[in-house]
């Protein structure tokens, strides 16, 4: 096989440009033919149809405004129990016995808000009846004041977290507008929250041992932070502290 020099093979692409070339020749040959008898034709109608575009997803629905619309519409303490128990959009509900919904009674001029159910309070369907709750009773009569005349009882949740946890800050503000619209329907004249969940919810501040014995506002009313009973299980020294709250707020009730 004869070699062309450079001069020439410069010369034959300047030749093929001046002819239009525009491609370069692979190593390999291509069958043009081919090519162009699978072209499609003009006007041809494809094969297969195409495949429509998919739809669009659906907007996820918001649990929080459905709670809002929900809380909004009941108009007496027994309906909002009722769009409580027919909200299907907190996954507690599946693993909860029953829905944990006051106890007390309706009208009293303290409304006390706890945390969340327990083990007793799931299988009981009423806020602080276990252990924590028989030292609550305690502390009532003490000041002379008891659960069925004196005060209105409820839990920022309605339904038992798995294994006793903390709730977490999702399901707090999902069915925070069902507690809202409760303290509304109760009308207390005053607002005692037990514990940092309960405080949480209401003030958007954790921290009880600084905030307990100390008035704030909150949902148009007074409010008096204080320690859960179930904490003064555990540390039964800050008991002192407790009686000094309830003594304060024993007599916030009686002037």
């Amino acid at each position: 096989m004869q070699t062309l020099d450079r001069h020439t093979l410069t010369a034959m692409l300047e030749w093929q440009i001046e002819l239009g070339a525009t491609e370069a020749i692979g190593d390999a040959p291509v069958d043009r033919y081919t090519l162009a008898a699978s072209a499609p034709k003009p006007n041809a109608k494809p094969l297969s149809e195409p495949k429509s575009a998919p739809a669009p997803m659906a907007l996820a629905e918001d649990p929080v405004a459905i709670a809002k619309d929900m809380a909004a519409q009941a108009e007496t303490l027994e309906a909002l129990r009722a769009q409580m128990g027919a909200f299907e959009h907190c996954e507690l509900k599946k693993g909860a016995r029953n829905l944990v919904f006051s106890d007390g009674r309706a009208g009293a001029r303290v409304m006390i808000i706890g945390e969340a159910p327990g083990r007793d309070e799931d299988r009981e369907g009423r806020p602080f009846v276990g252990r924590a709750g028989q030292l609550l009773d305690r502390m009532l009569a003490a000041a002379d004041m008891s659960r069925d005349r004196d005060v209105y009882i409820t839990n920022v949740l309605p339904w038992r977290p798995p294994q006793n946890r903390d709730p977490k800050p999702e399901e707090i503000g999902m069915l925070k507008p069902f507690l809202e619209r409760h303290v509304a329907l109760a009308a207390p004249d005053i607002l005692v929250l037990m514990g940092n969940i309960s405080c949480q919810a209401v003030l958007g501040k954790r921290g009880i041992t600084r905030l307990r014995g100390n008035w704030v506002e909150a949902l148009g009313k007074p409010v008096l932070p204080m320690f859960h009973p179930a904490y003064l299980l555990r540390n039964p020294a800050a008991k002192r502290d407790a009686w000094a709250d309830l003594l304060e707020l024993k007599v916030r009730v009686t002037t």
